[in-house]
């Protein structure tokens, strides 16, 4: 039987001005009990790019950088089952509080979706006519697992890229 899988509380700065959602933790980030806990996952790698700093080994450092410069982590998926790490074994997945979270942080002006499973979960469940101001956007997935769209590292730190504009 397929264990039901909870996503981590959301890593919150005093103001945030972009929220990075995941979809849901792969089981390495799981076990780690740490966002983008996998090695080979870019998105640290991306973050470290881009803001020109050198990459931090510890996990508390990580989350002490991503808090200074007004980004906030959490996934899209509260809950979910899933064999495995992919997002197409996602099955019965429930949101989190997102609109809960924008109206405790009025400061948050983007969401950036961390890949396709994120960004479909968010658009089904939150329609964009509640969002009042946000911008939503899809970034390309920071996952070490080759998708149908997956770009090249320095692809992929063009598209995040775009987080800058927001802090």
């Amino acid at each position: 039987m397929v264990e039901k899988l909870n996503s981590f509380p959301p890593v919150l700065p005093r103001e945030p001005k972009v929220l990075i959602l995941g979809s849901m933790p792969g089981g390495m980030s799981l076990a780690k009990d740490e966002y983008y806990g996998n090695p080979r996952n870019h998105f640290w790698p991306i973050m470290f790019h881009l803001f020109n700093v050198q990459p931090l080994e510890d996990y508390e450092n990580k989350i002490k950088f991503i808090k200074s410069h007004g980004i906030a982590l959490w996934d899209s998926i509260g809950s979910c089952y899933r064999e495995g790490s992919l997002d197409a074994s996602i099955r019965e997945e429930e949101p989190n509080d997102i609109m809960g979270l924008l109206q405790d942080y009025p400061s948050i002006q983007l969401i950036a979706c961390n890949g396709t499973k994120s960004y479909q979960t968010f658009t089904k469940n939150f329609p964009k006519e509640n969002l009042r101001a946000v911008e939503v956007v899809k970034m390309p997935s920071t996952s070490p697992i080759p998708g149908r769209y997956t770009k090249t590292f320095e692809g992929k730190v063009e598209e995040w890229s775009k987080i800058l504009d927001y802090l």
